[in-house]
Formats: structure tokens, C-alpha cells, sequence
């Protein structure tokens, strides 16, 4: 038989097409050496009866196909005997242009820019400052539009509720402050209860949640809070942690997730703020963590078709069907960075076992994110490069090598085809997922890089950093 495949010229190969969690779509099939993406493309939405005809990106061990089979499998010296295991991944519908030049430089904050954070619809953007001061800014006329002042010490963190309604900041003196974004006055007084600098801002989904009330905060004393805007105080204090809570997330399914220098990450349910688990095994503080839905929770309803909603009922309920689709069938993933240079991947839905770790960064990792379709991991260190990991196996895929000081924060686009990264080299960075190689260098700051966001409609990106300037970029 394989003689007469040979004569016949006829070379086709056995594969087996998996989904990113490697379940098989049909049974294993002969495709010709000449098959390329677009064949694959139309087999697997002819498999999965579609009826719109959706993009999909193909990978062997986590390579992307760009090229025919037969050409592939040869450069690679992979073996047609066995069968060929390629995985299709859904593809972004929209396509984000890389942002190449900076459109505006805006002078104003005092001191550092510590924070910059566009809102879900992407058409505002905040900033908190060492100045004490949080700034909205104008994208339209890219000029300031409201200091918003009240806090007594640095502003460290910000968040915007995923309905686009408020805006929270914690300061180093341990408070936090709720604003109206769209007149920059303060809704109620400031909110105390923590002893001591605030670490981490999350809101609770909208989709479990609509209009967004409830959001959780962290702090170098040891505790998370809830708390609620409308009550305008604290509902649940979530105490267990020895040491200082660095980071906390508030998932999908309603759990929250903290991260300490205890070296534990806890998981909290929010009806009494009882701990369910701890998930241990990192050696030393955890810095950061990502969800795998986290985009989708960030930005709630919104999407890059920029429809607004009439009520809170409707934007609860999209937001809960584009929560569905994008985590699937699979349980929410969690993944931890930590100053013991390594990460680890986690279903804490699952287990408390994490599913795999993640080495071979020679410094602190600093910042991890999942890519918005949740299919990438990327992790930022201070040893000057920034990783990109399978975010369903955890897989090592790639390194970007280019800056030449510690990596501080990474975002990245809308369509999870491009990396934004900030450094304390002065410069941004765009590195190109599937070249894996630099897309753009964006130098022009006169300091260090704090703080990057890309904007979840894709069309701008926002930096901040120790020349008190706040930038914007365009494509």
C-alpha cells in the first residue's frame, strides 16, 4: 500500500485535527502534502457546520502552519508515519492595525504616571499618578479632561467597572476613591478599611453583576475587601494571608483569586468570603495574575462593533453569552507570576494541583497576561526579555529579546495577534505572535515605562512612565 501511495505520487498524510484542548473534531483523515491553511480552513468549518465561514489558524506543536503539509513536514523532518497532530484555533473576525507612531504627548500629572487604563468601550482613558491626582483624558481631542483629586498619597492602581459606569483608584495611604468618569467628581467618600497601600483593583463580571456594584481590592496588610458603591462600604474582608496581598482577580465564575508574598494564592467565594482553596508551590511572592477570560471580563458587553446597550439587563446578558463562547468547554485557567523567576499554570475550578510550570525566565517574572482569545500566556521579567507560552498547555513557545532593561508591563491587542510591551528601557515594544519576532520599537519617552494599555477596540495605545508624560499611539 505505502509502495503504491509513493509510485502513484500520491503522498498523503494521516492527521488528526484537535481543538486547543486536544479534542479530536472527526476521526483522523488523509490530507495531500498539498494542503495548505485555506483547505484545512474550509475542512474544519465543513466539520463543525458552520454556517457563517469562520478564520481559523493551524499549529503543529505549537508552530504555526503558514505553508503546505508536504512543505512543513519536510523542513521540520516530521515523520508521515505516524499521524500528524494539528490544531485549529478560532481567529479573531477583525483584524487590528499595528500602532506604529505617537499621535500626541499630553504633559499634566506632577510626578510618575504609575497607571493608565482605557475603559471597556475604549473610549476613555484614565491614569493615576505619584502627583496623588487620577486624570481622564479626552480621545477625541486627546487633551485632559478632569483631575480628579481627593487621594493624600500616590495613586497606585485603577479600574474601570466592566459597564464603563465608574471608576475606582487605591492610593498608597490604604484608600480608595469611586469616581464618575464623566464628570471626574468623586461618587461618596473615600472608602477605608485597609492599614496599608493598596495592590490590586478588580471589578465583579457583569455578566454576574449588571449594573456593576461590587469590586475587590488588595493590600500590603494581609487582606482583600469587597466592597459595595451603591452601600458605599465594605461587605466582605477576606483575611487568611500572612503576608502582603501584591495582586487579586475576580473571576468569571465568581470566585476571587489573591496573590501574596506569603507564596500562596487563595480562592475565595463571594456570598460569605470564605476560602475554598489555597494553591501552593511557588518558592517566593507572587507578583501577577491573569485569568484566561480576563479580556472578555474587562470588557463586559463591548466589543469591537462599539453597540451600546439600553439597559443593564441587556448588557448582562450579552456579556454572559460572549463570557460562554469564549471560555467553552474548559474550565477558567489561572496563571501566577512570581520574584522566584517562575510561573505556574492553574485550573482552580479543578484542582488545586497546578496543571504545569512554567521556567526558564532568569529573573523575577513581573507581569503575566493571557492573550484575549486566551490561547497565549505572556510573561514580562526583569530579566529584560518578555515569553510567550501555549495558555492551554503551558507550553514554552517563544522569546522576544530586545529591550535592554527589566520588562515592567505587557497588553495586548484586541485580536491577540500583537504584544505591546513597556520596560524600564525608556521604550515600547510590539512584537508579532505568529513571527514571533519585533513588529514596531516605539521609542520617544524620556524614562522609564510604568505603565502600557492597548484599548480594547484596538485603536490606541496608552503609556505612562517616570517623565510624568502620558502618550498616545496610533496606527
Amino acid at each position: 500500500m505505502e509502495d503504491e501511495r509513493e509510485i502513484s505520487g500520491d503522498k498523503n498524510v494521516m492527521c488528526q485535527l484537535t481543538d486547543p484542548e486536544g479534542i479530536p473534531l472527526g476521526a483522523a483523515m488523509y490530507l495531500p502534502q498539498n494542503a495548505g491553511p485555506r483547505e484545512l480552513q474550509r475542512i474544519v468549518n465543513q466539520l463543525l457546520n458552520n454556517e457563517e465561514k469562520l478564520p481559523y489558524s493551524f499549529y503543529i506543536s505549537d508552530q504555526e502552519l503558514v505553508v503546505q503539509l508536504g512543505t512543513y513536514l519536510q523542513k521540520n523532518k516530521v515523520s508521515v508515519e505516524k499521524v500528524v497532530e494539528i490544531v485549529y484555533q478560532p481567529q479573531a473576525v477583525f483584524r487590528i492595525h499595528p500602532v506604529n507612531r505617537c499621535s500626541a504627548t499630553i504633559s499634566g500629572h506632577t510626578e510618575a504616571v504609575l497607571s493608565v487604563a482605557f475603559s471597556p468601550d475604549g473610549h476613555q482613558l484614565a491614569s493615576g499618578s505619584g502627583d496623588t491626582t487620577v486624570r481622564l483624558w479626552d480621545l477625541n481631542t486627546q487633551t485632559p479632561m478632569y483631575t480628579c483629586t481627593g487621594h493624600k498619597n500616590w495613586v497606585l492602581c485603577i479600574a474601570w467597572s466592566p459597564d464603563g459606569k465608574h471608576l475606582v483608584s487605591g492610593s498608597k495611604a490604604g484608600e480608595i476613591l469611586c469616581w464618575d468618569p464623566w464628570t471626574g467628581k468623586p461618587s461618596g467618600n473615600p472608602l477605608t478599611g485597609h492599614k496599608k497601600w493598596i495592590t490590586g483593583l478588580s471589578w465583579e463580571p457583569v455578566h454576574l453583576q449588571a449594573p456593576s456594584r461590587r469590586f475587590v481590592s488588595s493590600s500590603k496588610d494581609g487582606d482583600a475587601r469587597v466592597w459595595d458603591i451603591s452601600l458605599k462600604k465594605c461587605v466582605l474582608c477576606l483575611s487568611g494571608h500572612t503576608l502582603a496581598v501584591t495582586c487579586v482577580k475576580w473571576g468569571g465564575d465568581g470566585m476571587i483569586y489573591t496573590g501574596s508574598q506569603d507564596c500562596t494564592i487563595k480562592v475565595w467565594e463571594t456570598k460569605q468570603g470564605k476560602l475554598i482553596r489555597e494553591l501552593k508551590g511557588h518558592g517566593h511572592w507572587v507578583n501577577s495574575l491573569a485569568l484566561s477570560t480576563e479580556y472578555v471580563l474587562r470588557t463586559g458587553a463591548f466589543d469591537h462593533t462599539g453597540k451600546s446597550y439600553s439597559s443593564p439587563e441587556e448588557m448582562k446578558e450579552t456579556a454572559l453569552a460572549r463570557y460562554n463562547k469564549m471560555k467553552g468547554s474548559a474550565p477558567e485557567r489561572l496563571v501566577s507570576g512570581s520574584d522566584d523567576f517562575t510561573m505556574f499554570l492553574w485550573e482552580p475550578a479543578v484542582s488545586k494541583q497546578p496543571k504545569t510550570r512554567l521556567t526558564g525566565h532568569q529573573q523575577l517574572v513581573n507581569h503575566v497576561y493571557f492573550s484575549p482569545d486566551g490561547q497565549w500566556i505572556a510573561s514580562a521579567s526583569f530579566d529584560k526579555s518578555v515569553k510567550l507560552w501555549n495558555g492551554v498547555t503551558g507550553k514554552f513557545v517563544a522569546v522576544f529579546r530586545g529591550h535592554v532593561g527589566p520588562v515592567y508591563q505587557i497588553s495586548w491587542s484586541a485580536d491577540s495577534r500583537l504584544l505591546l510591551s513597556g520596560s524600564k528601557d525608556s521604550t515600547l515594544k510590539i512584537w508579532d505572535i505568529r513571527t514571533q519576532k519585533l513588529k514596531q520599537d516605539l521609542p520617544g519617552h524620556a524614562d522609564e515605562v510604568f505603565a502600557v494599555d492597548w484599548s480594547p477596540d484596538g485603536e490606541k495605545v496608552a503609556s505612562g512612565g517616570r517623565d510624568r508624560v502620558l502618550k498616545l499611539w496610533m496606527g
